[in-house]
């Protein structure tokens, strides 16, 4: 079965950095499109970034364009989301997704695989 392991979470403060990674397995994603969505306390889950697998165009949300970025090594079968210039607002669980369509959606009802999520804390 499809299997999707975050890592690299933890704790930084503002201004700083970290780098997310999601180890897929299971099968091929070459059809898919894999994302990060975020889930803040007391709020719904979010959308935050999609990369489609086969070509690797991207789709980002506004809160975190030209901060965030997503990437994917195939041959690893990982995809990766460098975080910079974060702040307070970014703290949130951040849960790796992957849909088996190169469509992009952002409505998390969409996505057919979740990984278990990695808590990402941001102090002032």
């Amino acid at each position: 079965q499809v299997q999707l392991v975050e890592s690299g979470g933890g704790l930084v403060q503002a201004g700083g950095s970290l780098r997310l990674s999601c180890a897929a397995s299971g099968r091929t994603f070459s059809n898919y499109h894999m994302s990060w969505f975020r889930q803040a306390p007391g709020k719904e889950r979010e959308f935050v970034v999609a990369i489609r697998w086969s070509v690797g165009s991207t789709r980002y949300a506004d809160s975190v364009k030209g901060r965030y970025t997503i990437s994917r090594d195939k041959a690893k079968n990982t995809v990766y989301l460098q975080m910079n210039s974060l702040n307070p607002e970014d703290t949130a669980v951040y849960y790796c997704a992957a849909a088996g369509t190169p469509v992009i959606y952002t409505d998390s009802h969409h996505m057919d695989y979740w990984g278990k999520g990695i808590l990402v804390t941001v102090s002032s």
